[in-house]
């Protein structure tokens, strides 16, 4: 589509969700005479700038450690008990490569330095019981996007409280400890009962967190069972923990982590890779007889290993590391220590074939990144609202509640944080605000987990634009009626959310659709020229008076109003073709209905879907002409 066949132009392209907190933040500062409230806010501002907070959670001994110490590509997290496994560790970007800051619970620090081979020491010098946290400086470039949290181990999921739970996971109950997204590693269960899924949603709930931003990781999957294969059963069992935590978790994936571990932090060395060629070259059965215990393989006096590098594999591949490492080396698939650590990786599941969206660590970890913005902005958009119910006297109740005012769901700001409409509409289905039905629940907990139109519809990657902007209209009629039965009501504003983000997936499919020439046959101008659509002058007119409503948008009600044929109406081109026009009419139409989010009148709010309604008439009649 060239600039002068374009529809009127929209409005310029709002700002970031973030880059609109951090104004109201910065304005909320400086009207602040209390230096507390000060404070907080500006810790606020400052969390819109930093590293997204990852916290690792999980039960003692679920492997979450090992984990850690994948996700950084460094064996730093002590996986043995010892007093740093029992403080909260801030793993964090910093030049001063090995810089460990503690921060005492007095408020005062004291330094110290990882080891050499970037290892926590296991003396740190400082009663465990006065240290609030330490904080790892790494040069990782990793690090510069998303901080990791390593956290102590807990017997329970169970969350008595908000605070207990963040002092519990993150340090103390204090705003700058909060995480704003999670990675909880269950132990590997042969089923999930009812109480690990109770407890599981009641942590999640009381740290804040939701299925956007908390991913399950099963870990340990090779210790349980018989199997030689412990990947068929490990992935159903997945399968069915997302069923049911899909309200609570992004995703449930399971992971050997020590060979993930293994292969990121700790790769194998020659005398390793030398170790498990002579292994291969055993009698496979001898050799899985020697494996059926461990405490045999490691101390057997007529293996062809010294037995203190028997001893080093058991620790760091374990029995199925060494099953698969031999029988790669069997079947020629590893020539040195670098593919053979290669292979490990990939057996490790810590990655998903292909760039996948879901079903790893890694993926997670992707999907956490690339939202890490509006991460961000949730959770200060969650932080400012609590700043704003703060007892406050004279100018500083004042300036709290234009806080409270200006993030309220009728204002502007609220309905331009377009990226975190999803966002929210998910959190309230885990926290029951929001009840939909298993149809719409799949359709919202698809479009939080997935980023391709396509498969936020339920449709194959690749689907033609026009079967994406079928499948969001369709949606669209299902979260218009809710949205108008729960009209005023929580329901109803995050139902309106995702109507927003449906109608926005139609008009970029559509647009799509017209600038490939699909279905059109491509632009032929100087077609006959359609009538003009009779439309309420009256609704035109009160629209137009309206002064929410942008300068752009009211030009447009014009050329509805006065057209002289259906182009003309729509701002396209004379004799556009019938799919064009169809699109001309979406864009407009959800562009309209935008302005149903806004504080409007009872007469101006009709107005709008009267006109709304008839550009999506428009579309209906000639989207598949």
């Amino acid at each position: 589509m060239t600039a002068s066949s374009a529809p009127p132009a929209s409005p310029a392209a709002p700002a970031s969700p973030a880059d609109l907190l951090r104004r109201l933040c910065d304005t909320t500062a400086a009207r602040l005479a209390g230096a507390e409230l000060r404070e907080r806010v500006a810790q606020v501002r400052a969390g819109l700038d930093a590293p997204l907070r990852v916290a690792v959670a999980g039960a003692v001994s679920s492997g979450k450690s090992t984990l850690v110490n994948a996700l950084l590509g460094l064996p730093v997290a002590p996986v043995d008990a010892g007093e740093c496994t029992f403080v909260v560790t801030q793993y964090e970007y910093g030049p001063d490569d090995g810089l460990i800051t503690i921060e005492l619970t007095d408020g005062t620090t004291a330094r110290s330095r990882l080891l050499p081979g970037h290892r926590l020491p296991a003396d740190l010098g400082v009663d465990t019981a006065r240290i609030r946290r330490l904080r790892v400086s790494l040069d990782l470039p990793s690090l510069r996007t998303v901080t990791i949290v390593d956290t102590p181990g807990m017997n329970t999921v169970t969350a008595v409280n908000e605070r207990a739970a963040r002092s519990m996971l993150f340090g103390s109950g204090e705003e700058d400890d909060r995480a704003q997204a999670m990675i909880y590693v269950l132990r590997y269960v042969q089923k999930f009962d009812d109480t690990t899924l109770a407890e599981f949603r009641g942590l999640t709930g009381a740290c804040g967190l939701s299925c956007v931003n908390t991913l399950a990781v099963l870990g340990q999957i090779d210790r349980r069972g018989d199997e030689e294969d412990p990947w068929p059963t490990a992935r159903r069992l997945a399968a069915g923990g997302y069923a049911d935590l899909r309200t609570s978790v992004f995703d449930v994936v399971p992971v050997i982590g020590l060979l993930a571990e293994t292969a990121r932090a700790r790769p194998l060395d020659a005398e390793e890779f030398a170790a498990l060629s002579a292994l291969a070259g055993l009698d496979p059965d001898d050799l899985e007889d020697y494996l059926l215990d461990l405490e045999d393989f490691r101390t057997a006096p007529d293996l062809p290993v010294p037995a203190g590098v028997r001893h080093r594999l058991v620790e760091r591949l374990h029995r199925y590391g060494i099953r698969t490492a031999v029988d790669a080396l069997r079947r020629g698939e590893a020539a040195d220590p670098s593919t053979l650590t290669a292979w490990l990786l990939q057996r490790s599941g810590y990655a998903s074939a292909g760039r996948a969206a879901t079903g790893s660590v890694a993926a997670g970890i992707a999907h956490f990144a690339r939202r890490a913005d509006q991460l961000k902005a949730l959770d200060a958009l969650t932080r400012l609202r609590r700043i704003a119910r703060t007892p406050a006297l004279g100018s500083d109740r004042a300036t709290l509640d234009a806080l409270a005012a200006q993030l309220d769901e009728n204002r502007p700001i609220a309905a331009a944080l377009a990226g975190l409409r999803i966002f929210a509409a998910a959190e309230a289905l885990g926290r029951g605000t929001l009840v939909l039905g298993e149809e719409m629940a799949g359709e919202l907990l698809r479009l939080a987990r997935h980023d391709d139109p396509a498969e936020q519809l339920g449709l194959p990657a690749g689907a033609p634009p026009e079967e994406i902007a079928a499948a969001a209209t369709a949606a669209s009629t299902r979260w218009r009626a809710l949205a108008m039965m729960n009209e005023g009501r929580t329901a109803g504003h995050r139902a309106r959310d995702v109507l927003t983000v449906l109608e926005d997936l139609v008009i970029a499919a559509l647009d799509a659709q017209a600038g490939s020439g699909a279905g059109a046959g491509g632009r032929s101008g100087g077609g006959t020229p359609l009538p003009p659509v009779r439309v309420d002058a009256a609704a035109v007119e009160t629209l137009r008076a309206c002064p929410v409503v942008p300068a752009d948008d009211r030009r447009a009600l014009e050329l509805l109003l006065t057209g002289t044929e259906l182009a003309v109406q729509l701002g396209a081109p004379p004799g556009s073709p019938h799919a064009e026009l169809a699109g001309y009419a979406a864009a407009l139409g959800a562009r309209f209905r935008v302005l149903t989010h806004r504080p409007l009148t009872l007469r101006q709010r009709r107005a709008a879907e009267r006109i709304c309604d008839a550009y999506e008439d428009i579309w209906a009649r000639h989207q598949g002409a």
